[in-house]
């Protein structure tokens, strides 16, 4: 939950991503670094001791404007109930001489950076752009990952003069069940072409695009982009196509979703869930959780209609429910005609949660795993970008794909209490590490640096090609061509 009565004065922290440290307190994250623009900057505290109140300590921020006037930021403090909170912070304006101030109103012990003068440039403005390599190295993100290695491996080298024709043609013949982009980025602009009928889903790429190219220096790339679900470069016709899902028996180039994308882009902005969100909004401690197993969601397949069955046939142990029926509509009157939804925090109500198929991969996986809740997830041929960093057993429980072992599952954790807490806190620790919005970015940065490299056509802005526009409101930026200063200082 948002915790409020608790006051913010930011100023950007010398230790670029370990900032505060004390015998008692430590402070890090990526929003401690001002180099690095996200859409909300963000960074943690740590107090080493197991209970805490919140109401102990203030958390201050303030910046100027340049001419002195007051900055506008928007600041939000999650409590993650561990001892830890996440503080989130979104800039209106550029801002100068920010001050981070850590106060422990028992011991007034007080944590301050004054770091740089600034400028500190918000999300939307094209000011503070680096190499694709200083920003991984300055989020602290990945710089060799095994899906990305793998995905690219089918392919040693990319003619698009080669392959263009080919896939233009394929697509091309397919345009009422395929949808797809071809895009360009050609000296850190934008352009593309569509083909299909529903080309609605471009904004997820086209906003991703416009938001990096605003922070690095993006190599020349020409790639084509798949619109839908399911992933189409068959192994016969091995097309270097981007995807948000990959799947046992295709070949696509696998990105982040369009889900987890959106909301590291949106989060404090229009959407509500999203990987920092959920980490301060789950209510209910692991003692205090339904100890059932739950699901919610709409008809996108068979398995989730059998798992209704089986919620009415166990209702002891799994509460499951169809919210609207789109695919099997002519099940309306077996199965009712559709569960009010509640809010997704509300899931973790209950101790056990369950990951089950859609058309694809549910892509509510990285944040089911990202709350408290020991997650079951269904056995499957689709998987998403970080799949193949988690482990079974270790991470969440796994369940056969036509959910035969469920409900003996649910009642061996139920008998051992304190395993299933052990994976559920695994799981969260995963996802807090690795599914951030830095490390989505930073995801799509590497891939995109490793795959130029395997393009041997010139990249070149092809006909009938639009230029993807930035759209949104114009802050009044003024970019600073100085390089910002660093005017450290440090008191603890």
């Amino acid at each position: 939950m948002i915790v409020n009565g608790i006051l913010l004065t930011l100023l950007f922290v010398i230790f670029e991503f370990y900032g505060l440290l004390s015998a008692n307190t430590i402070v890090w994250g990526p929003g401690l670094n001002p180099k690095i623009v996200l859409p909300a900057r963000y960074f943690y505290i740590k107090y080493n001791q197991d209970e805490l109140n919140i109401e102990d300590f203030n958390v201050i921020i303030s910046g100027k404007t340049k001419i002195g006037n007051k900055c506008r930021i928007w600041t939000n403090i999650l409590d993650r109930k561990d001892a830890s909170f996440l503080v989130r912070y979104k800039l209106y304006e550029v801002c100068y001489d920010l001050i981070i101030l850590v106060e422990d109103l028992k011991t007034h012990k007080k944590h301050v950076n004054n770091f740089y003068q600034g400028p500190v440039y918000p999300d939307e403005c094209d000011c503070s752009k680096m190499s694709i390599d200083t920003w991984l190295s300055e989020a602290g993100c990945k710089t060799d990952i095994k899906q990305i290695n793998s995905d690219l491996s089918h392919f040693k080298k990319i003619d698009f003069n080669n392959v263009l024709s080919k896939m233009v043609k394929f697509f091309s013949q397919h345009s009422h069940s395929m949808s797809t982009c071809q895009y360009v980025v050609k000296n850190n602009l934008i352009f593309r072409k569509c083909y299909g009928e529903y080309t609605g889903f471009k904004m997820f790429m086209d906003n991703l695009l416009l938001s990096l190219s605003r922070k690095v220096y993006l190599p020349d790339l020409e790639f084509f982009v798949n619109l839908g679900d399911w992933p189409l470069s068959s192994p016969k016709n091995r097309f270097p196509l981007f995807s948000w899902c990959g799947s046992n028996y295709t070949m696509d180039i696998v990105m982040p979703t369009y889900d987890i994308t959106e909301s590291s882009l949106e989060n404090m902005g229009r959407v509500s869930l999203d990987m920092l969100s959920i980490q301060g909004n789950i209510e209910k401690p692991w003692s205090q959780k339904i100890e059932k197993a739950f699901w919610m969601g709409r008809d996108s397949s068979k398995h989730r209609l059998n798992l209704v069955d089986l919620s009415k046939s166990h209702s002891d142990l799994i509460n499951a429910s169809i919210t609207n029926f789109f695919f099997y509509k002519e099940l309306k009157e077996k199965y009712g005609s559709g569960k009010k939804p509640i809010s997704f925090f509300k899931f973790f109500d209950y101790k056990y949660q369950l990951n089950i198929d859609g058309t694809v991969a549910a892509y509510r996986f990285p944040y089911l795993i990202a709350g408290d809740s020991l997650v079951f997830k269904q056995d499957s041929e689709y998987y998403e970008h970080f799949y193949n960093e988690l482990t079974p057993w270790v991470h969440y429980i796994p369940i056969k794909r036509n959910l035969g072992n469920l409900v003996d599952l649910i009642k061996a954790m139920i008998n051992d209490d304190e395993k299933a807490k052990t994976i559920s806190l695994n799981g969260q620790k995963y996802a807090r590490e690795n599914l951030a919005p830095h490390d989505i970015l930073g995801y799509y940065l590497l891939l995109f640096q490793k795959y130029s490299k395997l393009l041997i056509s010139t990249v070149e802005v092809r006909d009938d090609m639009e230029a993807v526009i930035n759209t949104k409101t114009q802050l009044d930026c003024e970019c600073d061509n100085e390089n910002i200063r660093d005017n450290s200082k440090m008191e603890l």
